[in-house]
């Protein structure tokens, strides 16, 4: 159901100008009941203004009066030529001031583990403009020292199946161009499904490669009883047999 615009402001003045239900306005502005509520009591929306539906030919009063008396009425939305296509308007995402700083952070992130992406599918996921992913590539962003590699699904800048969506996108395309990939970045091209069910593959850590001949066949201890038994003490010093040393104190005396 389409909506109307400005509906935050549009219920506000519906709240301050009719008897519709909180219910009534909810369905038509697209928000919560409880939202209506907080707006009637106050708490939500005070320096709103209201935006008059009828004045900026989004509702009828006739069709205002219809929903007074009938609290089961659905406010209908007057059917305006220029708002076609509206909706399936293109652009950067909009991003909230409160999470606008995290975005260099998720453009590194992405720029480092996704390198496949392109320009416009980072723009597309976190709201930002071309030249700022230029310098963060190039590393002559103002602040890319202060920079850190953040996760944008982690910090609220786009949905995980957004992110899977272009990940696999561009895998399309390099499987297209019939590029070859390495298994590093195979696996950054798998959605976060497939990484998470496919079986982990036994890899050699770096530190002991080249050592995949080696065996431990023979025992240390044999190789220490056989140089005993090769080297004695004789064989050192030398020493002059025992007959000539008996023969010797024969003659002394």
């Amino acid at each position: 159901m389409a909506k109307p615009l400005m509906a935050k402001a549009t219920a506000v003045w519906l709240v301050d100008n009719t008897t519709l239900s909180f219910k009534q306005i909810a369905d038509f502005c697209g928000l919560h009941e409880l939202e209506i509520q907080g707006i009637a009591d106050g708490d939500v929306a005070s320096g709103v203004k209201g935006f008059d539906p009828v004045a900026n030919n989004q509702l009828t009063q006739a069709e205002i009066e219809k929903a007074e008396k009938d609290p089961l009425h659905k406010l209908q939305l007057k059917f305006n030529p220029a708002a076609v296509g509206e909706e399936k308007r293109r652009g950067p995402r909009y991003t909230p001031l409160s999470k606008r700083q995290d975005r260099p952070n998720a453009i590194l992130w992405l720029v480092k583990f996704h390198p496949e992406l392109v320009d416009s599918q980072i723009a597309k996921l976190v709201g930002t403009t071309k030249p700022t992913i230029q310098t963060i590539r190039e590393r002559t962003h103002w602040n890319i020292a202060n920079m850190q590699p953040i996760d944008p699904v982690a910090l609220g800048l786009c949905k995980q199946s957004e992110l899977d969506a272009a990940v696999q996108k561009a895998a399309a395309k390099r499987a297209k161009e019939g590029e070859a990939l390495s298994d590093d970045e195979r696996r950054k091209l798998l959605s976060t499904e497939q990484s998470l069910e496919a079986s982990a593959e036994p890899r050699m850590p770096t530190a002991i490669e080249g050592l995949e001949t080696f065996s431990l066949s023979g025992d240390p201890r044999d190789e220490d009883d056989e140089r005993e038994q090769k080297y004695d003490a004789d064989s050192f010093f030398n020493l002059p047999d025992s007959d000539d040393d008996e023969d010797e104190d024969d003659d002394r005396r």
